[in-house]
């Protein structure tokens, strides 16, 4: 999710997204825990989101992102409006040679509990992402980092393995870059949530005043912050979470709340829509949702009793085969997503759709009889055995539909028997990582505005699937756009990636969303956070 006009930046934001023409303000220097912010408020958002960790070494979910956006400082981070990339507690940022970024913090920056935030805290940041590689991490993004130098209490030097990347200062702006304290935080382990509260390691616009954790988030506006994103505009906010979304819906309804975000059915958006009292807000798409396949442990992977890739390859053709996705677009999101066809969703520059031409009808309908011909050319007896797991809160409660209807599209070819089953986050997201489900569902919020954060993530060999997909070539190509300046050439490349991953079928995605909040009508911000770089700001908002 990220921004910078210093030094090689070749990415594109989202086409048709322009910045807003926002200033910053410039919060007062020094320590502190609140009052830095005006006096509106306070305001309450509700999400049916959950967090896995506050720290950032620990987690890799929008839920848990979201908090981290609101505490710590980020080296580069965007003005509401724009995906651009812009120094925040750095005074600047850019490429001092090929393979070095160089970063110049400001002077005398504090952390609320009253250490000083510094190169060390930089470097240390940075080094602990790679040293602790949790599975529910976010450090395979820094796999072009080779090492982090604090050449003085300022200036930080990061030493990247190949020249001219083209992604690494949105790298900066993402779940990977947070920076937190190394007085406070351990080095070799993820620290818990209840430590970090009482350590108050927090300098970013906000401090968090009280924590019930996936219950309720007080926090309070941070004197000391002297970033980019300036004083917030309400001091005093709350995440609110709830384990049902309708609750969700009928709280900002009735004005109990001011913002919800994350996650209203399609109908509820709907219903919402219509009421004059709340105001439906939409913005740019991103998000992506898929079922991903464990190439280990799927029917006929490579560590199963009767292991074979062209076996395994055919299950995941025949599926690619027969999903509709049009139908799961309007039956069960009544058009808030739309169907997806590739790995990168529309919209971003080098975007393809080669599972359209590829899979089902070569129109976007389903085929059973192509999927019919997959199995059997493959020697597969029928119907197949498929395991399919989905999660029932992180994303949404309609995934229960979604993942009914997946499965009744898959059985009534009579070519596969679905067990479908569903378990809660907290749970999911350990298990996935740990071969526990062979076919299961998962969504992607980018981490920042460019192609490569759909495919960095996924495809590489230590991507955050675990899924055991590797495929040299795909790794060789992901490698090259990341450094390749010429534009034109960077986005053929982004093509050919997506043709050679539709072909492994390592993924499969289904749909693409836009990001939607439903807030008070005297709510004021929200459009202003719902841009390219999908970051959701509590600062913006007021009342």
């Amino acid at each position: 999710m990220m921004k910078n006009m210093t030094g090689l930046r070749a990415f594109a934001a989202l086409a048709g997204i322009s910045a807003l023409a926002l200033t910053a303000c410039t919060g007062p220097a020094g320590g502190g825990s609140a009052s830095g912010g005006s006096s509106s408020g306070p305001i309450t958002l509700g999400t049916t989101d959950k967090v896995t960790f506050l720290d950032p070494a620990g987690s890799y979910d929008n839920g848990s992102f979201m908090v981290m956006n609101q505490i710590y400082p980020f080296v580069l981070n965007s003005k509401p409006g724009s995906a651009e990339p812009q120094p925040d507690i750095a005074e600047s940022a850019s490429f001092t040679s090929p393979k070095e970024y160089t970063v110049k913090l400001k002077p005398g920056l504090k952390w609320a509990n009253g250490d000083s935030l510094d190169s060390a805290d930089v470097k240390f940041s940075f080094d602990r992402q790679l040293k602790i590689h949790d599975d529910n991490g976010p450090s395979s993004l820094l796999s072009n980092l080779d090492s982090v130098e604090a050449k003085d209490a300022t200036t930080v030097v990061f030493k990247l393995k190949q020249g001219n990347d083209q992604t690494f200062p949105q790298v900066l702006t993402s779940p990977a870059g947070p920076i937190v304290d190394h007085k406070v935080f351990p080095a070799d382990k993820v620290m818990s949530d209840e430590d970090i509260v009482k350590s108050k390691a927090f300098a970013g616009q906000y401090t968090i005043d009280s924590y019930k954790k996936n219950e309720l988030v007080s926090f309070k506006a941070y004197s000391g912050y002297q970033g980019l994103l300036g004083k917030p505009a309400t001091d005093s906010v709350n995440i609110k979470y709830y384990a049902d979304s309708n609750n969700l819906k009928l709280d900002v309804q009735k004005g109990n709340i001011d913002v919800a975000s994350r996650s209203l059915t399609a109908t509820d958006v709907e219903d919402l829509s219509k009421d004059s009292s709340v105001k439906v807000h939409k913005g740019p798409g991103g998000e992506l949702r898929y079922i991903v396949f464990n190439f280990d442990t799927m029917p006929f992977g490579a560590k199963t009793a009767d292991a074979s890739p062209a076996k395994a390859l055919a299950v995941r053709q025949a599926m690619a085969d027969l999903v509709d996705r049009d139908a799961i677009a309007t039956q069960v999101y009544k058009g808030t997503y739309t169907p997806a066809y590739s790995y990168v969703p529309q919209g971003f520059p080098g975007a393809t759709e080669p599972l359209k031409s590829m899979y089902g009808d070569g129109s976007g309908k389903p085929s059973a009889d192509k999927a019919k011909k997959a199995l059997a050319d493959a020697g597969v007896s029928t119907p197949v055995s498929l395991n399919l797991q989905y999660n029932p809160d992180h994303y949404g409660k309609s995934s229960g539909d979604e993942y009914a209807l997946v499965k009744d599209q898959l059985e009534k070819s009579g070519l596969f028997k679905v067990n479908l089953q569903s378990t809660e986050w907290v749970t999911y997201s350990k298990d996935r990582t740990k071969d526990v489900y062979p076919v299961y569902q998962l969504g992607w919020f980018p981490d920042y505005s460019d192609a490569d954060n759909y495919l960095t993530p996924f495809f590489t060999k230590d991507n955050f699937l675990k899924n055991h997909y590797d495929n040299a070539t795909v790794q060789d190509l992901i490698a090259k756009q990341q450094v390749n300046p010429d534009k034109a050439a960077r986005e053929k490349q982004i093509g050919e990636i997506q043709d050679a991953v539709a072909k492994d079928l390592s993924t499969l995605p289904l749909l693409q969303g836009a990001q939607i909040a439903v807030a008070g009508s005297k709510v004021q911000g929200v459009d202003n956070t719902l841009d390219a770089s999908f970051k959701f700001r509590l600062g913006v908002l007021s009342k």
